[in-house]
C-alpha cells in the first residue's frame, strides 16, 4: 500500500482556507500549477472531485465537505510534529488566527492578545471579531472563543466559565410598562431578539429548587448585535436578554436596571474551541494555554 500524499493533503487545506487556487499558491510559495497537480493528483487518488470548479468560483463538493476535516487535521498535526522538533531550539513562531465575539473580542481578548504578543514576539496573530458564527475548520481558525451553549460537533472545547446573563430594560420603560414578576409575564412586553442562537425566540429560565420556565417572545427589534440594542434599551423602547459585559457599565450608572433576578437565563459559558486533532502548533498552543488562563480569571472575578 502506498503512503498517504500528505503534500497534496495540505494542499487541499491551504485551498479551503484561501478559498482559491492562487490564494493556496501565495501562501505556500508555490506556483498555481503545482497547487492543481497536487488537487488533482489526490482527487484521482480518492476517485472523486474535491471541489466544484467554474470561472468565477471554487467550492466544496459534498466529498471535499466530508474530509476537510481530515485535511486541516493533517496539516496541523505535520505543522506541530515540526515545531515540536525544533521548539528546545527556537522560540515559538508564525501566524495563529483568532476568532471571538465583537465586544468580547474588543474588551477582554484583544487586550489578552497584546499581552501574549510583548511576551512572544515572533507570534503573529490574526484577530477576527464578529457575532456571527463562523465554519472553524472551513475558515482555517486556529482558536475560536464562543458565549454559548455549545452543540455537538467534532470541535475540541475547552470550557472557561459562566458567563452572567440578565433580563435588562431601562427605569422609563419598566415605569410605563411594568416589571415582570414571571418569566412568562414577558410574553407580553417588547422583547428585544439576538438572533445568532438556536432559538432565538425562546427565552428558557430555571431558578433555585429546580423551577424551570420558558416563554416565546417578540418585539420591535431583532439583530445579531448585542451592542446594536443598546440604544433603543437605553431609550426604554424594551426588554433585552444581554451578557453582563455588554450591559455592566450601563447598570452601574443607573441607565439600566435588571428584572427576574432569582431567575438563571439560560446556560451561557465561554468556551475555546479549536479543529479535530491532537497535535497542534507550538505556536498556537502557547496562545491556548495564555488566553485559557487569563479568561478563566475573569469568569472567576464576575461570578
Amino acid at each position: 500500500m502506498k503512503l498517504p500524499d500528505f503534500e497534496a493533503w495540505a494542499v487541499f487545506a491551504a485551498v479551503i482556507e484561501h478559498r482559491s487556487f492562487s490564494g493556496a499558491a501565495t501562501a505556500l510559495a508555490v506556483s498555481k500549477a503545482t497547487v492543481s497537480k497536487a488537487i488533482t493528483r489526490l482527487e484521482a487518488r480518492l476517485g472523486t472531485s474535491l471541489f466544484h470548479r467554474t470561472s468565477r468560483r471554487l467550492t466544496l463538493t459534498e466529498s471535499g465537505r466530508a474530509l476537510a476535516d481530515h485535511a486541516q487535521r493533517i496539516r496541523a498535526e505535520g505543522e506541530a510534529a515540526e515545531e515540536a522538533a525544533f521548539e528546545s531550539a527556537t522560540a515559538p513562531a508564525g501566524l495563529v488566527r483568532v476568532a471571538a465575539p465583537l465586544t468580547f473580542g474588543i474588551q477582554a481578548v484583544a487586550p489578552i492578545v497584546a499581552e501574549f504578543m510583548a511576551l512572544h514576539p515572533g507570534i503573529r496573530v490574526d484577530l477576527r471579531l464578529s457575532d456571527a458564527l463562523i465554519d472553524i475548520v472551513g475558515d482555517g481558525i486556529d482558536i475560536a472563543l464562543r458565549i454559548a451553549e455549545l452543540p455537538d460537533s467534532s470541535l475540541r472545547a475547552r470550557s472557561l466559565g459562566p458567563v452572567r446573563v440578565h433580563i435588562v430594560g431601562a427605569p422609563e420603560y419598566f415605569a410605563r410598562a411594568g416589571r415582570p414578576r414571571h418569566p412568562a409575564d414577558l410574553a407580553n412586553h417588547a422583547c428585544f431578539v439576538y438572533t445568532n442562537m438556536a432559538t432565538p425566540d425562546l427565552w428558557r429560565f430555571r431558578r433555585a429548587g429546580g423551577e424551570e420556565a420558558g416563554v416565546h417572545v417578540e418585539g420591535p427589534m431583532r439583530t445579531d448585535s448585542g451592542d446594536a440594542m443598546l440604544p433603543a434599551l437605553r431609550a426604554g423602547l424594551g426588554i433585552a436578554r444581554l451578557p453582563e459585559f455588554l450591559v455592566g457599565e450601563d447598570l452601574a450608572a443607573g441607565r439600566l436596571e435588571t428584572v427576574l433576578d432569582d431567575w438563571s437565563s439560560g446556560a451561557a459559558g465561554l468556551h475555546l474551541l479549536t479543529p479535530p486533532g491532537t497535535l497542534r502548533p507550538v505556536r498556537v498552543e502557547a496562545l491556548i494555554d495564555y488566553l485559557a488562563d487569563r479568561l478563566r480569571r475573569i469568569c472567576n472575578k464576575v461570578r
